[in-house]
């Protein structure tokens, strides 16, 4: 790490975006995990971007469907992969998105990267980024019926037809 502890990245957020961290989580190792409001992700990445650790690189944005919800009507998890290269550290964000009409905020302004990643979401999760420049499918036909990694997707298959001249 690069001399900020979590407690620290929780607090530097919670000044500049007062209501933003919900929970913060320590793993093995220098592992952190700040959750945070849906409708804080753009600015907290924002102000993580330039500030204390300037995370300049975002590595991944990924997704998990909890099917049975997190209690509080969010079924989906978005966690954020964060890296700064002038200090080491890296640093996870979490957001939960609604079951019903699964939104949050894009943040390709603040990384371009997150235009692919947040694309792929949407395609294998059917999770939406609000302001995404062309949110459109990316791993999937055009055409493609659901969001495969749904959790609640009808597994299915292709009938094949076998031979016994082998």
């Amino acid at each position: 790490m690069g001399g900020i502890s979590l407690s620290e990245y929780r607090n530097l957020i919670e000044v500049a975006c007062p209501g933003a961290v919900i929970d913060e989580f320590e793993g093995p190792g220098d592992e952190l995990t700040i959750e945070i409001h849906r409708d804080h992700i753009r600015a907290v990445c924002r102000f993580l971007k330039y500030e204390p650790g300037a995370f300049r690189q975002l590595s991944d944005v990924t997704c998990v469907d909890y099917l049975e919800g997190n209690g509080s009507g969010d079924r989906f998890r978005l966690a954020y992969q964060l890296f700064s290269m002038e200090t080491g550290d890296r640093l996870r964000l979490r957001v939960w998105a609604d079951a019903e009409q699964p939104e949050v905020d894009s943040v390709t302004s603040v990384w371009a990267t997150a235009n692919w990643h947040e694309r792929e979401v949407y395609d294998m999760f059917g999770v939406r980024f609000a302001d995404h420049p062309d949110l459109s499918r990316i791993l999937m036909p055009f055409d493609w019926e659901g969001h495969p990694l749904r959790r609640d997707y009808p597994l299915g298959g292709e009938n094949v037809k076998f031979s016994d001249a082998v």
